[in-house]
């Protein structure tokens, strides 16, 4: 998978890209193709935000984190986007167990 990763006011190490691109294919359990995934990291005053953008089949994730440690923010971020995916996948689930719930229901009266 490529990434294009992009920072403001700092310099991308060949750790940071490593453990960007190791979280990244965390999400590879979801089954989902993850097309363009674009992360954009940037230094404030405050500490580090990292910003995502990726574009599946589906739809489209987005997510931001802000830590004072960098590791931290980009842990917070892909943690953002597992349960974005998360709820994508099971979203109809949930509805199908509802309306089953409501149909036994109507059965037995």
């Amino acid at each position: 998978m490529i990434v294009n990763i992009t920072s403001k006011q700092m310099d991308i190490t060949p750790a940071i890209r490593e453990h960007i691109e190791s979280r990244l294919a965390k999400l590879d359990k979801w089954q989902v193709s993850l097309i363009s995934p674009h992360v954009v990291l940037s230094k404030e005053p405050q500490g580090f935000m990292v910003d995502a953008n990726i574009k599946t089949a589906t739809g489209q994730l987005v997510a931001s984190a802000k830590h004072e440690d960098m590791y931290v923010a980009i842990n917070d971020l892909i943690n953002k986007l597992e349960r974005q995916l998360n709820k994508v996948q099971h979203k109809g689930e949930s509805r199908r167990a509802t309306n089953s719930v409501k149909e036994a229901n109507l059965e037995t009266l």
